[in-house]
């Protein structure tokens, strides 16, 4: 469907969509550029002020991946009249200023339809300097992989669907979600970066495999190393998996090796489509450690180095093995 779309040519444009980017960059002037992105998606929590919270940290987060800061932000609504009382939809409003106001950004509006399913998110503005745009594509030999947040929200997610999570474990799985990847953004930012993406939707592995097709280089991920929500790896062997997970499993068939010491539960957490995840950051291997300690010294006490970036020795290599 996408290769019938038209492809936009601009002198301004620093990133449309041909490398599956996480925002669209478009030059205003010599030192200014704005990041342009959307995201919007059903109830994951039952509370609707968290919910809007986690809606708008997951759309606030395309535009630190590209290394911006969020300026306005566009409310997108879709509510079933009649159906829920309007107090909830208030509250997500709520909720989702409460993070945009926390990022140093403002809510200008935005826009509602009558829809049979709650749904709710955001269109993000932001700013960067058009020279210090940060790319999910870039990667090179010997780099590593930095993930600043816990893997497994997709899962968490489902099991409270099916009412079978603790409130300890969701209690973590929320705390992740809410949070801004503002600090991490902030602190990579200092460092030599030559890619990095968001997780969410494709999961680790599939945003693992967009970094590498992008940078012609293979990506291997240590499944040891990491980092996951509390009791997640026991609820993926218990088979609280969501449907995007077997989406992302059969679209990554022929992209992706995982090697028979890796268990069938933490495999699957790595293939876990999720909901305002980390930055998953690529850079030279010596600065690595130095970038996850400061990391973490901001606050996100979970940022790891996950992986390292290789050469393909072949074209019948994969593009990412976890090991």
């Amino acid at each position: 469907m996408l290769r019938q779309l038209p492809t936009f040519v601009h002198p301004d444009l620093i990133v449309g969509t041909e490398t599956s980017d996480d925002a669209g960059v478009f030059r205003l002037g010599p030192d200014l550029a704005i990041v342009n992105t959307v995201d919007f998606f059903t109830p994951i929590v039952d509370d609707p002020y968290v919910f809007g919270q986690i809606a708008a940290a997951n759309a606030l987060s395309d535009v630190y991946a590209m290394g911006g800061d969020p300026v306005t932000a566009l409310n997108i609504v879709a509510f079933p009249r009649g159906r829920l009382d309007i107090n909830v939809l208030v509250e997500v409003v709520k909720g989702g200023a409460e993070r945009v106001k926390k990022a140093g950004a403002v809510v200008l509006g935005g826009h509602s339809i009558i829809d049979p399913e709650l749904k709710y998110g955001m269109a993000i503005t932001g700013v960067i300097h058009p020279d210090r745009v940060i790319r999910n594509v870039g990667v090179r030999d010997g780099d590593a992989l930095v993930l600043t947040k816990p893997l497994g929200t997709g899962i968490v997610t489902t099991a409270l669907k099916r009412r079978k999570v603790s409130p300890a474990v969701l209690r973590a799985a929320v705390a992740s979600m809410v949070s801004l990847n503002r600090l991490a953004s902030q602190v990579a930012r200092a460092f030599p970066v030559h890619a990095c993406s968001d997780v969410t939707g494709f999961g680790l592995l599939g945003h693992a495999v967009e970094m590498a097709m992008g940078s012609g280089v293979s990506l291997e991920i240590d499944a040891a190393a990491l980092p996951l929500l509390p009791g997640v790896v026991q609820l993926a062997a218990q088979g609280f998996l969501t449907g995007g997970c077997r989406r992302n499993r059969e679209y990554l068939a022929d992209k992706v090796v995982v090697e028979r010491s890796v268990s069938a539960a933490l495999e699957e957490v790595a293939f876990d489509p999720q909901t305002s995840g980390g930055l998953l950051i690529a850079l030279p291997a010596r600065y690595a450690e130095r970038l996850s300690k400061k990391v973490r010294g901001a606050g996100v006490r979970t940022a790891a180095t996950i992986g390292r970036a290789r050469a393909r020795r072949a074209r019948q290599d994969a593009w990412v093995y976890l090991r």
